[in-house]
């Protein structure tokens, strides 16, 4: 199964998540325009990223011959389900400039604990998951 795709968007989400931290050690209230355009654009690619992951990857390893490949991919979409549920209500509440620039150490506060878990769920797919896939 070709991966490069999602590889790719991993790529692009890590790069979201350190932009994220670069504007925020800048400070909040100076540069709100700047967090709430990059949380949206970070929203949009991690949605993306999960709806190709439903559609085709979780359900192609379940269809496949591999049956500790399809049990690894059921349990990484189960354990994302509630990553996912916290990012998008992260993404909602901080992609507007008036919240961030009211409640700049409530948005550090915050995307330090999703940004965190996220970060590390995008690194233990590039280390475990999908090296498990080329493998295969």
């Amino acid at each position: 199964m070709d991966i490069e795709r999602f590889k790719q968007q991993h790529v692009e989400i890590l790069d979201g998540i350190a932009g994220l931290r670069r504007y925020a050690h800048a400070g909040v209230q100076e540069h709100a325009h700047e967090i709430a355009r990059l949380v949206s654009a970070l929203s949009s690619t991690v949605k993306l990223h999960l709806a190709v992951e439903d559609r085709i990857l979780y359900p192609s390893l379940q269809k496949g011959g591999d049956p500790h490949l399809a049990a690894m991919g059921h349990a990484y979409q189960e354990d994302m389900k509630g990553i996912a549920s916290e990012y998008i209500a992260f993404s909602r509440r901080w992609s507007n400039v008036a919240a961030l620039q009211a409640h700049a150490e409530a948005f550090r506060k915050e995307a330090n604990a999703v940004l965190k878990t996220l970060y590390l769920r995008m690194c233990r797919e590039n280390t475990e998951f999908y090296p498990a896939i080329e493998a295969a």
